[in-house]
């Protein structure tokens, strides 16, 4: 049996390790609670509560990812991760792999890999475990776990997103931004955006959400602007219907947008140097409930 002591103390890295797998927090908390049950039948004497919970935590998320494909492939428009502040997936360790691979972006590249090829990837380049520890976890062997990270590299290296690790900067450049569309001045908007920007949006067939990412700085303006545009009609017709605010969300500035107080739609934005390169906006009101319920810290 693990002390609850050390299994509370664990409990923030479980559920980074659980998130990065699985991009739902929710799912997160159950597959660590889960964990939780099972470190009662843990071996007595154990050389490392954390690699015994570990493993634990990465094959139950291993089940839920295979019974889980079917229905992404259903999914209505593009699929994005639920978003969560930073806080709550960061390790500490100041690793780039690890900042990087909390972001909306990195977490959809995840899902082009196999169940298998994802958890070895994460758990050797992301939580550095030796290749033995890895076979062990997947139940395979230490030759086998090569290929599965060898070939997860192959495949992310193909797509990997741009990553800016300067949140002041990010933050900033989102500032600017922000300002920009409020002011209307699609030239001004698109001064901040990459030349091939990708706007994507997920209402999960719930909410009115764009059914394809949308390309290119000048239509990504467009669209942002008639965002700006109809929450304007909505608040002549009801004065403070809408508010927004900036916030870390999954290791990016991200704009918060309440209407009559309640979270709406979160646009996290991925940056490089001094333009915006993607913009994903999550509106699926399942995919904000952890959110609402976890709001990060207001900024200072």
């Amino acid at each position: 049996m693990i002390d609850p002591g050390t299994f509370e103390s664990l409990r923030p890295y479980l559920f980074s390790v659980a998130y990065r797998m699985l991009g739902s927090a929710a799912e997160s908390e159950d597959v660590v609670q889960d964990a939780w049950l099972r470190s009662a039948a843990a071996p007595d004497g154990l050389a490392s509560a954390k690699a015994w919970l570990t493993t634990v935590v990465t094959r139950l998320c291993l089940d839920r990812l295979k019974s889980s494909r079917m229905q992404r492939e259903d999914y209505v428009g593009p699929w994005l991760p639920e978003p969560v502040p930073t806080g709550a997936v960061e390790t500490g360790e100041d690793l780039l792999a690890r900042q990087e691979s909390i972001t909306l972006a990195f977490l959809v590249l995840l899902e082009t890999l196999t169940p298998a090829e994802r958890a070895a990837f994460l758990l050797r380049e992301v939580f550095d475990r030796d290749y033995d520890e890895v076979a062990d976890t997947l139940d395979t062997t230490a030759a086998s776990a090569r290929q599965l990270v060898h070939r997860a590299k192959s495949r992310i290296a193909e797509g990997r997103p741009r990553f800016t690790p300067s949140r002041e900067g990010q933050r900033a450049l989102v500032e600017a931004f922000c300002s920009a569309v409020q002011q209307g001045d699609l030239t001004e908007l698109e001064r901040y955006l990459a030349a091939d920007v990708t706007y994507t949006a997920d209402g999960g067939g719930r909410v009115a959400a764009a059914r394809r990412p949308v390309h290119g700085a000048g239509s990504v303006a467009r669209v942002m602007h008639g965002l700006v545009n109809k929450a304007a009609v909505a608040a002549d017709a009801a004065p403070g219907a809408w508010a927004g605010e900036l916030a870390s969300i999954n290791g990016e500035t991200a704009l918060l947008a309440y209407r009559r107080g309640s979270l709406d739609t979160v646009f996290v934005f991925s940056t490089e140097d001094d333009q915006i390169t993607a913009i994903h906006a999550i509106r699926n009101p399942d995919k904000l409930a952890w959110l609402r319920q976890h709001p990060p810290n207001r900024p200072s």
